[in-house]
């Protein structure tokens, strides 16, 4: 059963290709093979490419009679000599009459004329960046290394002047806040300047309510005379 729209069209059985019989002359040879599946008849002067070669598969099995091979020859020639039942028509001819390729290209006449094989391996070589790679800049540039140091004690120089420019705000800044005449010391590790007072914190919570004065004692006010107490009239 065939797969697909063709069972709708007509074509609803599909069968398996059998073997080609080519014939020159019928002499009962349709009738003998008619009724075999798949075989298929082809007259010599009739021949198909789509019987010869189904689905364009070049292979089927093909059965020649004696008559029909020797007409070949009449119908499409030899190398030497043209067709009779056809006219302007030579038979395809080779482009390499010797088609050992592999004797041909070894042999000495051949290999006389080329070019000796190229037996050194040149591998890829990594490229590396010179912004990175100071040796590959160097070879870029020579002037890299003057320039990288020259960038280097600038740095420094600058990297000292911030410095002492801080140190010596610091020194202007505690002359304006100590003592006059003694100047503060600043220690190694960060120690306070000597000479300084100790500003005090603002005290939160419950020490600020302890050290808090006690309020001052009001005086019990005086009773004023009620009518009642007032001084009977004589």
């Amino acid at each position: 059963m065939r797969a697909g729209k063709g069972k709708m069209r007509n074509r609803r059985r599909i069968q398996r290709r059998g073997p080609c019989i080519i014939y020159n002359e019928d002499n009962g040879i349709i009738k003998a093979f008619r009724n075999i599946p798949g075989i298929t008849l082809l007259n010599v002067s009739k021949l198909n490419i789509l019987k010869l070669a189904p689905g364009g598969h070049v292979g089927r099995f093909c059965i020649w009679t004696e008559s029909a091979f020797r007409k070949l020859d009449e119908l499409y020639g030899t190398w030497r000599r043209a067709a009779s039942l056809k006219s302007n028509y030579n038979l395809p001819m080779h482009k390499m009459l010797n088609t050992d390729l592999s004797r041909i290209l070894k042999s000495p006449e051949i290999q006389r004329a080329l070019r000796a094989p190229r037996k050194k391996i040149h591998r890829r070589v990594l490229k590396k960046n010179p912004l990175k790679n100071l040796r590959i800049m160097l070879k870029l540039n020579p002037y890299a290394k003057t320039m990288r140091r020259n960038t280097i004690l600038r740095h420094a120089k600058n990297h000292k002047l911030r410095v002492d420019r801080a140190a010596a705000a610091l020194e202007a800044k505690s002359d304006e806040k100590g003592v006059p005449g003694k100047k503060p010391v600043v220690g190694k590790k960060g120690k306070k300047a000597v000479g300084l007072k100790k500003q005090k914190k603002p005290l939160v919570g419950k020490k600020a309510a302890a050290t808090k004065k006690p309020a001052a004692e009001k005086k019990p006010a005086e009773k004023k005379p009620t009518t009642e107490e007032k001084k009977p009239v004589a």
